[in-house]
């Protein structure tokens, strides 16, 4: 990945930019924005102090180098394989973030499972892919808790919804947005028949405030309901769960899974301005599609991955050729070397 470059000399003249605008006395009267900034400085800051701490570490090597060829000492030669071996997989590491550069690339994200046709054993399926998420979020370390899920009548999930926090989630997590296919004997069919069944994944960059999106509180609706499923007493018994609509648009946001009416009410606020984004993106996208004139497939679309449990076991997607023969590990969570094969992909698409 040699064509990753990251300029360091930029990133400064950013931060000073950024140190320029905070100086300015009404730079704290939008707190939401002005903490959006600052901790945008404070990224930047980390993202050079790292790099410029590799240089270093470069540079210590080559004098190592040069002093084991002048001293004509062989028994450097393990000092430097070490050093040389830390120093290329600290590089690789880095160089790879530089493949989530984007605008959005390091915000926490939202991700939503929805069903396909097929009743109960898509709903299944769809219960399946939102564990696999969990727990791929777990190994990451990242946090994940479930907004809003809908169950379905005998067994898994009609959809839900989750929020996952943590650096480069939605960077991560983009690559997984589109329909995904399985095909297995399946588990509610008397004679075992071999079924296929879809289900669609969702994918939105959690959005700032009157940064990336306003929204005139006129023209919402919110309405609370009772809490359905299990949640306590408090939950069941009073109208804490949140449903806000954005009337020119129609999108909705629904939160049930706080405790109280104002985190539901909070929560839901936050995903649709990450639906009223992730809208404004996607007219972005059609527009840059228009002027180039290239076609942007709407809906469904042809599904991204395919997951085969039966005849023979393979997860495959579709978009980079990636497989592999271990299903059981990829729906455990096992999705990294997906998610990079992806990444890497878009990366040499966008360079062309």
């Amino acid at each position: 990945m040699s064509w990753c470059v990251f300029d360091i000399a930029q990133k400064e003249r950013e931060i000073a930019e950024i140190e320029k605008e905070s100086s300015a006395p009404d730079f704290w009267q939008d707190q939401e924005r002005a903490q959006g900034v600052m901790r945008q400085r404070g990224e930047l800051k980390g993202e050079v102090e790292r790099w410029r701490t590799l240089d270093g570490m470069a540079s210590e090597l080559l004098e190592l180098v040069d002093l084991a060829i002048q001293e004509e000492e062989p028994s450097l030669k393990e000092e430097i394989g070490a050093a040389a071996n830390r120093l290329s997989s600290q590089f690789e590491e880095m160089e790879f973030k530089l493949l989530l550069s984007g605008d959005y690339e390091k915000r926490d994200a939202f991700l939503a499972v929805h069903a396909g046709a097929g009743g109960t054993e898509a709903q299944d399926w769809a219960e399946m892919l939102l564990r696999m998420y969990l727990r791929w979020a777990e190994r990451c370390g990242y946090q994940a808790g479930v907004i809003e899920v809908s169950r379905g009548e005998e067994a898994g999930i009609k959809s839900a919804l989750i929020r996952v926090s943590g650096d480069y989630a939605y960077g991560y997590l983009k690559s997984e947005r589109g329909v995904h296919r399985l095909v297995r004997l399946s588990p509610f069919d008397a004679s075992h028949a071999r079924h296929t069944s879809f289900a669609l994944v969702e994918v939105l960059p959690e959005a700032q405030r009157d940064v990336d999106v306003r929204i005139n509180p006129d023209e919402l609706r919110i309405d609370f309901f009772r809490a359905s499923g299990p949640g306590g007493q408090h939950m069941q018994k009073a109208s804490t769960a949140v449903r806000v609509t954005h009337l020119p648009t129609g999108l909705m946001a629904t939160c049930q899974n706080e405790r109280s009416q104002h985190q539901n009410k909070e929560t839901a606020l936050k995903v649709l301005h990450a639906r009223l984004l992730e809208l404004e993106l996607a007219k972005r996208a059609e527009e840059q599609a228009r002027l180039k004139g290239e076609h942007v497939a709407a809906g469904w679309g042809n599904q991204i991955r395919s997951y085969v449990l039966h005849p023979y076991k393979m997860v495959k997607d579709h978009r980079t050729g990636y497989e592999t023969s271990d299903p059981a590990s990829v729906l455990d969570g096992g999705l990294d070397e997906l998610i990079k094969a992806y990444l890497k992909l878009t990366m040499g698409e966008r360079k062309e």
